[in-house]
C-alpha cells in the first residue's frame, strides 16, 4: 500500500447526500445522470482507497479527467504512490490496462506496435504494442528520447495509431496517465510544450501529513511490500460502456456565458502577466471548461459554477505556461504566478 496528500492541491468539495422521500417528484434523466456520477465517484474512492491512503483529491481530479476525455501528468518524487495510484485506478475503472516503463533506448515501436513478418502466412501482421489499453501508464514518461514520447501524440490527441500507413483505433475510452519524477535531471528529457499541452491535468503530489503517514504505516506493515490492487482488494466499480455514457453526459452540462468570458480573461492575462514568457492557448481555455464541467457533473449538478472553474484552473493551465527565468531564480512558480491572476480577475456572480 502506498499514500501521499499533495501540498498544494486544493481537497475537493464535500457532496452532500441526498434522500428522497416518498412523494418526490421522479428523476429526470439530467439528475440522474449526475446522481450517477456523484455515486461512482464514491464507489472508485471505496475501492482505491483499499490499496492508497489520503489521495482522495487526486482519485476525484483523476476521474474528471477520464469523464472529460483528457490525460494526467502526475509529478512528484519516487515513494509517494504515483504509480500505486495509477494502478489502482485502472482496476477500479474496469478497463483494460497498459503500463510502459519509459527508459532512453525504448523506441516508437516499442509504444504503438509494429508489423511482423509470418512466416506461415507469407505475410506481414500488425502486432498491437501496449498502448492498446483503455488505461495506459507512462512510467517516468521523461527518462525516453523526444522520439519515443512523440509517439504518444496522436494517441492522446486522435485516440488512434498510424503503423506503415494504416491507421489503427485505440480502445474507447483512452486516458493516458504518465508520471514524473521533479527532483531527478540526470538522464532525462523535459517534455516539448506541445506534448505537456495534451494533458488535461498536471496534479503534484507531494509527501503526506504526519497522521495520514502513521495510518498509511498501520495499513500496510502486515502485507506484501510488492502487493498489487487486485491482491489488496480493489475490484472493478464500473464499465468502459458507464464512464462512455457518463462522459456523454459531461458534454451537456451547462456553462454559462459570462464564465466563458471569465475564461477567456484568464487565459490573456496569462498572455500579458510580465513573471511568464508564454501564456495559455486556447486549446488550454477547451480544456479548462472541459474540466470544469467534469467537476460539476462529480459534484451532481448539471451545470458549472465559477468554483469549478477556479478550482481546476491551477492543474490545468500550470504546465500549459512557462515561467520568466528571472522569476524562477527569485523562487517563484507558475502555481504563484496563476494565483495572483485569479485573485485580481473578478469571479462572475
Amino acid at each position: 500500500m502506498e499514500s501521499t496528500t499533495p501540498a498544494r492541491e486544493p481537497a475537493p468539495s464535500a457532496h452532500p447526500s441526498t434522500a428522497e422521500s416518498a412523494t418526490a417528484e421522479p428523476a429526470t434523466a439530467e439528475s440522474a445522470a449526475s446522481d450517477g456520477a456523484v455515486d461512482l465517484l464514491a464507489r472508485v474512492r471505496a475501492e482505491v482507497s483499499r490499496a492508497v491512503v489520503g489521495l482522495d483529491a487526486e482519485v476525484e481530479a483523476c476521474l474528471a479527467a477520464v469523464l472529460a476525455g483528457g490525460h494526467v501528468l502526475l509529478e512528484g518524487p519516487p515513494g509517494v504512490a504515483k504509480t500505486m495510484l495509477v494502478r489502482s485506478l485502472a482496476r477500479a475503472l474496469g478497463g483494460s490496462y497498459g503500463r510502459i516503463q519509459f527508459t532512453p533506448d525504448l523506441m516508437p515501436a516499442d509504444v504503438t506496435g509494429t508489423s511482423v513478418y509470418r512466416p506461415a502466412e507469407g505475410a506481414f501482421r500488425f502486432q498491437p504494442g501496449p498502448v492498446f489499453a483503455n488505461f495506459l501508464l507512462c512510467d517516468e514518461i521523461n527518462r525516453a528520447p523526444a522520439k519515443t514520447q512523440a509517439s504518444l501524440l496522436e494517441a492522446m490527441q486522435e485516440g488512434a495509431v498510424t503503423v506503415d500507413g494504416v491507421r489503427h483505433p485505440l480502445p474507447d475510452p483512452f486516458c493516458v496517465f504518465a508520471t514524473q519524477n521533479p527532483i531527478e535531471h540526470e538522464g532525462t528529457y523535459p517534455l516539448p510544450e506541445a506534448q505537456l499541452d495534451r494533458f488535461l491535468y498536471k496534479l503534484r503530489i507531494g509527501y503526506p501529513p504526519a497522521d495520514v503517514e502513521s495510518k498509511l504505516l498501520l495499513e500496510a506493515h502486515p502485507r506484501p511490500l510488492a502487493a498489487t490492487p487486485e491482491e489488496l482488494g480493489v475490484r472493478a466499480a464500473t464499465s468502459p460502456s458507464e464512464i462512455l455514457a457518463l462522459r456523454a453526459r459531461g458534454r451537456e452540462v451547462l456553462v454559462r456565458e459570462d464564465l466563458a468570458a471569465y475564461v477567456v480573461k484568464v487565459l490573456r492575462a496569462t498572455r500579458e502577466d510580465a513573471s511568464l514568457v508564454l501564456g495559455a492557448s486556447p486549446r488550454a481555455g477547451v480544456m479548462l471548461v472541459a474540466a470544469a464541467k467534469a467537476r460539476a457533473l462529480l459534484a451532481g449538478r448539471d451545470y458549472v459554477l465559477p468554483d469549478d472553474l477556479k478550482a481546476a484552473c491551477v492543474p490545468a493551465l500550470r504546465h500549459r505556461v512557462v515561467l520568466d527565468p528571472a522569476e524562477e531564480i527569485e523562487g517563484g512558480t507558475s502555481d504563484d504566478a496563476l494565483g495572483r491572476i485569479l485573485d485580481r480577475i473578478e469571479v462572475p456572480r
